[in-house]
């Protein structure tokens, strides 16, 4: 008989800091292979991996953030997906930001919007350099006021291009939440309104005689040339106020998002 004297070694996970990190390691472990895979580095500003627009519409969002790329340093690029797949929107947003680098480096001057159809979720993504105009609440008032009126009418293309709008609107400091037209008084029907009138008018009719002749008879008031006109009736009124054919590349120039922005839904 051959007997061991080799030590056995045993590891022991007993701490709470060692559980935490065996923890820790295991959840980003399985967050990257069960996680919605971030797209690679497109060449186009549109990025449209749902199918959601048509081909004249991508191009023309294309010309419209290349005219604006020309005139201006910042770049904006809009990806629209079919789902989430159970993954946190803010969780996969920032990673595509970090993986993609939008915006020049040092200027961090990025911003991704991005869109998931069968989710109704939307969110703008803002790189450091840009954050200063393109606040959180700017941000929510663009996707609130701005984008999702349009998306719930089922106009993908018309919502993201007010929005690119607004997001220029917004880096410029010119952007001005809309504002939301107050509902129409209800108005009264004409039968109804002939009603009252009928009603009122022949109380009017009534009451009114009997109390001029009371009060007449305690005066010892016997007649006179003194007129009566009914009630009048008026209505108011009120008011409520409220290119190019450069078709150019695109490529991320190393800007840095630090997860600025907002999201919403439609």
């Amino acid at each position: 008989m051959v007997t061991s004297n080799a030590p056995h070694v045993r590891v022991r996970l007993t701490t709470p800091r060692a559980v935490f990190a065996v923890a820790l390691i295991v959840t980003l472990w399985a967050s990257a292979a069960l996680g919605l895979k971030v797209p690679p580095l497109p060449d186009r500003r549109i990025n449209d991996y749902a199918g959601a627009l048509t081909p004249a519409q991508r191009d023309v969002l294309e010309q419209k953030l290349i005219q604006r790329e020309h005139g201006a340093s910042n770049q904006v690029v809009v990806a629209i997906f079919r789902s989430l797949d159970g993954e946190s929107l803010e969780d996969f947003s920032i990673r595509l930001a970090q993986a993609w680098r939008v915006g020049q480096k040092g200027l961090d001057n990025g911003v991704i919007f991005l869109v998931f159809v069968d989710d109704r979720k939307m969110r703008i993504e803002v790189g450091y350099g840009l954050e200063a105009n393109l606040t959180d609440a700017v941000s929510s008032s663009i996707l609130r006021d701005v984008v999702a009126p349009r998306f719930r009418e089922g106009r993908i293309a018309d919502g993201i291009s007010a929005g690119l709008d607004a997001i220029d609107q917004a880096i410029a400091g010119t952007y001005r939440q809309p504002v939301r037209s107050a509902r129409p008084k209800q108005s009264i029907d004409p039968f109804t309104l002939l009603l009252l009138v009928f009603v009122f008018g022949g109380l009017g009719m009534a009451i009114i005689p009997a109390l001029f002749y009371r009060s007449g008879r305690r005066a010892g008031w016997t007649g006179g040339g003194a007129g009566w006109g009914g009630p009048y009736i008026g209505g108011g009124g009120w008011s409520g106020g409220s290119g190019s054919s450069d078709s150019g590349g695109f490529s991320g120039g190393g800007g840095s998002f630090g997860g600025g922005g907002s999201s919403g839904s439609w």
